[in-house]
């Protein structure tokens, strides 16, 4: 297993480009928008959500946009590990009655597992 990135919560862009590139010097490398739709079956919220990216050769975070709601209501923040076996891991989530979120993007599938203190853990198959 590998960590592939850490999404956290900002309440906005410039909070954000303060602390990720000012204080930790990292690049922002793209922006992306998540669609209401997807966002309300990933995470359970039905907004719209903005998403950049700050990395250098060593780390990668992921920060949510959130707007003017308190970030912690949110349950947004993520770790995203990668795995071998996406099926044999999820097999072993299962047995262990883990909660599992599958969600289709395109030709892909998005998955999640939640612990049971509702932790979000973005799951990716090494390719």
């Amino acid at each position: 297993m590998q960590l592939k990135h850490i999404a956290l919560v900002s309440s906005t862009e410039e909070k954000a480009d303060r602390f990720y590139q000012a204080v930790l010097g990292l690049k922002k490398i793209n922006e992306k928008t998540i669609p209401a739709a997807l966002s309300d079956q990933f995470f359970n919220l039905n907004a719209e959500l903005k998403i950049i990216n700050y990395a250098n050769e060593k780390i990668h975070f992921e920060i949510f946009i959130a707007g003017k709601q308190n970030p912690e209501a949110t349950r947004i923040s993520h770790v995203c590990l990668e795995v071998s076996n996406l099926e044999a891991f999820l097999e072993s989530c299962r047995k262990m009655e883990i909660a599992i979120r599958q969600v289709p993007k395109g030709d892909a599938m998005i998955t999640f597992i939640e612990d049971d203190d509702g932790n979000l853990f973005e799951i990716k198959h090494v390719d």
